[in-house]
């Protein structure tokens, strides 16, 4: 996309950018030195492509020009004292070890992490670079450079906290962590920029759960950024889970890298937001490896869910497979673009894409676009789409064995989220995510209790 000179300046006076020198004068650049090249570059990647647009064909379907309509400032430390907003959040009572981020920044005071195996690390990220822990010189941004959109510019520039966790060689962690985020929604066009780092290590193995809620209800955004990175043999399964308020705005991007004979299983799961928009690359860059990635977006009102996926199968012998189901009612929408590139070195790939969709009112519509691109000659890849109503006969099926017609609706709809949400490996926490989407299934009007 070419970029014009007024449209530079256009957003060098855009207050994405503008804000950047307040923030640099409240002391929030601070830190080692290679921390600031990284931000003035975001910054500069910003203001040369600033947000994508409808003209941008992995954009097309999501317009996210009310995102730069925002009176645009960036999240403060909230003074949350003795407020019980656990209490609002997923896998508040499960036994894991738990970083709480208000507002994008570290809460001491919520967080709570228990002894770790020998050479782990689990502490917020603003924390590790302060500290100099671990090499995250040459680790950070590595993979998500802020090349991808304009969002991932800005989260380069503005990011304020997140997620540091570091599992070592041979290494396993005996409980989940989890990664809480929430946005107290403080004021119209409150920004946050999370950014999370995850590193497991050859034969090593964790389980991370990413959250993010919010208490308020105002048009407030959502700008996180998730490199994950899997050695040989290394194990992950990673839930991102987003239930913000329906005012407001979310966008993430995240990059997996996974090593020979690894495996992964990711899950993401949107309920929440008027917006949500996920960019998902993972590269299978060793050979034997497995990942299996899975979504589910449950819509209603004028929501929008998206999930733009994109596998790259760089070595032989991978598996890839990815599910991903919607339930939309109303007026919502959704959206999933997903591509698989086989490169030509990435011979015997085995690899599925299937995007189901079960629309509950004649107003919600789905754009769908799974995509192979394929350049080896010995693979096995498959790609599919649906789009449908719920099954009549199904409902009559049920309903011949006795069972009220609501009773059969809530049981065919809860079947169809539970395709995705029985392939969670964590007993404890596919019990949890099962539980809440029986409940936000049953809010529906078309599943009430009779």
């Amino acid at each position: 996309m070419t970029t014009t000179a007024s449209e530079r300046k256009l957003r060098e006076n855009d207050p994405f950018v503008t804000q950047f020198e307040p923030f640099e004068r409240a002391g929030a650049t601070r830190g080692p030195a290679w921390v600031f090249p990284v931000r003035k570059a975001g910054l500069a990647r910003f203001a040369e492509r600033g947000f994508p647009t409808t003209s941008d064909e992995d954009w097309r379907f999501t317009n996210v020009a009310a995102v730069g309509r925002l009176p645009f400032r960036l999240a403060t430390p909230s003074e949350v004292g003795g407020r019980d907003i656990l209490g609002t959040t997923p896998f508040a009572t499960h036994e894991t070890d738990r970083l709480v981020f208000v507002d994008g920044h570290y809460e001491a005071s919520l967080s709570n992490v228990g002894e770790l195996p020998s050479g782990a690390v689990v502490m917020n990220l603003a924390g590790a670079i302060a500290g100099g822990v671990g090499d995250l010189e040459h680790v950070f941004g590595r993979h998500v450079t802020g090349e991808e959109n304009g969002f991932a510019a800005l989260n380069a520039a503005y990011f304020s906290d997140g997620g540091y966790i570091f599992v070592p060689k041979g290494v396993a962690l005996l409980r989940p962590v989890q990664l809480c985020f929430v946005s107290t929604g403080a004021a119209a066009g409150v920004a946050t920029h999370p950014r999370n780092l995850v590193i497991v290590e050859e034969g090593a193995s964790a389980t991370v759960l990413e959250t993010y809620t919010g208490l308020n209800g105002v048009g407030y955004l959502t700008n996180s950024v998730g490199e994950v990175v899997v050695g040989d043999n290394g194990y992950l399964e990673h839930v991102r889970f987003q239930d913000e308020r329906v005012e407001a705005f979310h966008v993430g991007t995240l990059h997996y890298r996974l090593g020979r004979a690894s495996r992964c299983w990711a899950h993401s799961l949107a309920l929440g937001s008027k917006l949500s928009r996920v960019n998902i690359r993972a590269s299978l860059a060793g050979e034997g490896l497995e990942a299996v990635l899975n979504g589910l977006y449950l819509t209603r009102g004028e929501q929008l869910a998206d999930h733009h996926m994109v596998v790259d199968h760089i070595r032989p012998h991978c598996v890839s497979h990815e599910y991903f189901n919607g339930i939309l009612d109303d007026r919502s929408r959704g959206v999933f673009h997903g591509r698989i590139l086989v490169r030509r070195e990435a011979q015997k790939t085995d690899a599925k894409q299937t995007n189901r969709n079960l629309l509950l009112s004649e107003d919600a519509t789905v754009d769908t676009k799974p995509q192979l691109e394929i350049y080896a000659d010995d693979v096995r890849c498959t790609h599919g789409a649906t789009v449908g109503q719920m099954n009549e006969d199904s409902i009559f099926y049920l309903r011949a064995r006795g069972i009220g017609l609501e009773r059969a609706r809530r049981i065919l709809m809860c079947a169809f989220a539970g395709e995705i949400i029985e392939r969670v490996q964590d007993e404890a926490v596919r019990e949890e995510l099962d539980r809440i989407v029986w409940v936000r299934l049953e809010q529906n009007p078309h599943v009430k209790t009779e």
